[in-house]
């Protein structure tokens, strides 16, 4: 067994995202859409199961496929592509959350952070599963076609999404009826609810509000077990909700995956994170105006500024920059801060504001802040845009 590593999005030198698949499709018709949302964050790479989507390999007849055996095949192809050792944060829905339990549970040095999606520590039955095997091997995948539409899919979602639904479900009717057998036998044996204790990584776990498979219990059961886990539950999704809430599911992945980064850092790490982005906002001359005309007396506030205003508050993920700048111009007008709020002005630009959003902001403010305060920050605005040959 050979797993090779796709890449969706990012590229190397970025933190490796590795996502799997649900049985019977594509990864790259399953999470392509929520790829694009991360490629400037993460270096996001995919597997297939066997006999899926560019996965050609399919065990033997009578060859018994486990969980652990794909999780360890997936850890092998991350071992080629970044090296031995090199750590990663890994998301799937359905059997590829499973993988990613497993892979959390087998490497746990390697995994981390888990996004587990439409999953859950054990799934279905044995009995489902070997019925499931049968029916394949009697009539093959394109059989379970009907099926599979209307047990993926949230209601509305092929109407609304005729494209991306139709490329699941071609992915399903060309899967290799060996390589999808095999695949419910490993997940008649997955079993691992004793072990979720064992799971340090921290775990998202993410459920469909119209999920049947997997329903928002199951999820709820990994979330509770492992020993740092959380449970969202989405709306407007059933099984498959990295092609049904692409957005969503990439915001919450992003979320996850920086604030669990976030939490290994060290003090250091944060105050050299806190600079690069210092820098990348308020801009190199005046950073280096700062740090030059410390002195004794402010050298200790500089670090303080950059380890917890840069370092700890700008980098988080819940907020973009863009969102950040508006709350920080409301909050230095309402304060009346106008030295910063020249600076900040500038910061906006950089952070992707227009000079009209700016204006809005301002505008917005002299309803709230008052109109005295509005009127001196279009001064101020005023004066840093026509400096800077923007008004």
């Amino acid at each position: 067994m050979s797993t090779t590593l796709v890449r969706l999005a990012g590229h190397d030198g970025l933190p490796l995202l590795v996502v799997g698949p649900s049985l019977g499709t594509s990864v790259e018709a399953l999470w392509s859409a929520a790829a694009e949302h991360l490629g400037d964050a993460f270096h996001v790479v995919a597997w297939d199961l066997p006999g899926h989507g560019r996965n050609p390999w399919v065990p033997a007849d009578g060859t018994e496929l486990t969980i652990a055996d794909l999780a360890a095949d997936v850890l092998a192809a991350v071992d080629a592509l970044a090296g031995p050792g090199a750590t990663f944060d890994v998301a799937g829905d359905s059997v590829g959350g499973a993988v990613s339990l497993q892979l959390a549970l087998d490497a746990p040095a390697r995994v981390r952070s888990a996004v587990l999606l439409c999953t859950g520590a054990a799934i279905g039955t044995p009995q489902s599963w070997a019925e499931r095997a049968a029916a394949v091997r009697a009539s093959g995948t394109p059989s379970l076609v009907s099926a599979s539409a209307q047990r993926w899919f949230a209601p509305g979602f092929v109407e609304r999404e005729p494209a991306r639904s139709s490329a699941l479900l071609h992915a399903l009717s060309q899967a290799d009826d060996a390589g999808y057998a095999a695949v419910c036998g490993a997940l008649a044996a997955f079993d691992v609810r004793g072990r979720l204790g064992e799971v340090g990584a921290p775990v998202l776990a993410l459920a469909g509000a119209h999920d049947v498979a997997t329903p928002p219990q199951s999820l709820r059961e990994v979330a509770e077990g492992v020993q740092r886990g959380r449970l969202v539950v989405l709306e407007d999704v059933a099984h498959l909700a990295p092609v049904e809430a692409s957005e969503r599911v990439a915001a919450l992945v992003r979320e996850h995956a920086r604030g669990a980064a976030r939490s290994a850092l060290t003090l250091a790490e944060v105050r050299d994170a806190g600079m690069v982005v210092r820098r990348e906002v308020l801009g190199d001359a005046h950073v280096d105006r700062a740090t030059a005309a410390a002195t004794d007396l402010t050298r200790e506030f500089q670090q303080f500024i950059t380890e917890y205003a840069w370092g700890g508050i700008w980098t988080r993920p819940g907020l973009d920059r863009r969102s950040r700048s508006v709350g920080v111009l409301t909050a230095l007008i309402a304060r009346g801060h106008h030295e910063e709020l020249a600076m900040h002005v500038r910061a906006a630009r950089r952070n992707g504001l227009t000079v009209e959003e700016i204006k809005e902001v301002i505008l917005q403010a002299a309803i709230y802040c008052g109109v005295p305060d509005a009127n001196t920050a279009f001064r101020v605005a005023q004066q840093v845009l026509a400096e800077d040959g923007e008004a």
